[in-house]
């Protein structure tokens, strides 16, 4: 994992939302491990809100509506989903501090899901922090063919609505990529994050 690391010994909800507008975020080794450390890569993954493209095949999918999809419904089921371990994801770094931690970021009007639904089941989603006009991206999970990737796809179209600024993804993954997300240097990233800050907090 590139880039700095440091272990907190203890931390509150203001002190997380302090953390994510000087460009830290938290993680666990595992989801058994209590303690939680920050990160702070020297290439930070960010998706240019006026750069997000997707292929010509998902925009068919999204035209479909083939999900019902739903904001801030169930938060603790999603951040739950996230945490899961699967076959394509053995491990997790969301332990239950972190997610006591953002549930109580979500009370406070912090933390965020986009929820992909099939009737009464939920088969995608993803959950992240808003500060300022920034979204921090935190995790996303799939049951369903491409229910993550319409979440995505109507987290974009909402932030764009609202007048966000920046949609940080932490790192970047093949997959991340293909939707247009790039690396930044950690200097321009403080730039853009500083700027983003400048921001009243905007209402997601």
């Amino acid at each position: 994992m590139a880039g700095s690391r440091r272990k907190s010994p203890g931390i509150t909800p203001d002190i997380l939302l302090r953390a994510y507008s000087i460009g830290l975020f938290p993680m666990a080794e595992s989801a058994d491990d209590p303690e939680i450390f920050w990160v702070e890569p020297e290439l930070r993954g960010v998706l240019p809100l006026d750069h997000f493209h997707i292929s010509k095949s998902l925009a068919k999918t999204v035209r479909r509506n083939p999900f019902e999809i739903r904001f801030d419904h169930a938060f603790e089921s999603v951040i739950a989903a996230c945490a899961e371990e699967t076959s394509g994801r053995p491990s997790t770094w969301i332990n239950q501090t972190i997610r006591s931690l953002y549930s109580t970021l979500f009370d406070m009007g912090h933390a965020h899901t986009v929820e992909a639904w099939h009737g009464d089941e939920l088969v995608g989603g993803l959950y992240g922090v808003s500060l300022g006009s920034a979204f921090f991206g935190e995790s996303m999970f799939s049951r369903r063919t491409d229910a993550s990737k319409i979440c995505l796809v109507h987290l974009v179209d909402r932030l764009r609505n609202k007048g966000f600024t920046l949609l940080d993804t932490q790192f970047t993954t093949e997959h991340l990529k293909t939707f247009g997300a790039i690396d930044v240097p950690k200097a321009d990233y403080a730039l853009l994050l500083a700027a983003a800050m400048e921001s009243p907090h905007l209402k997601f």
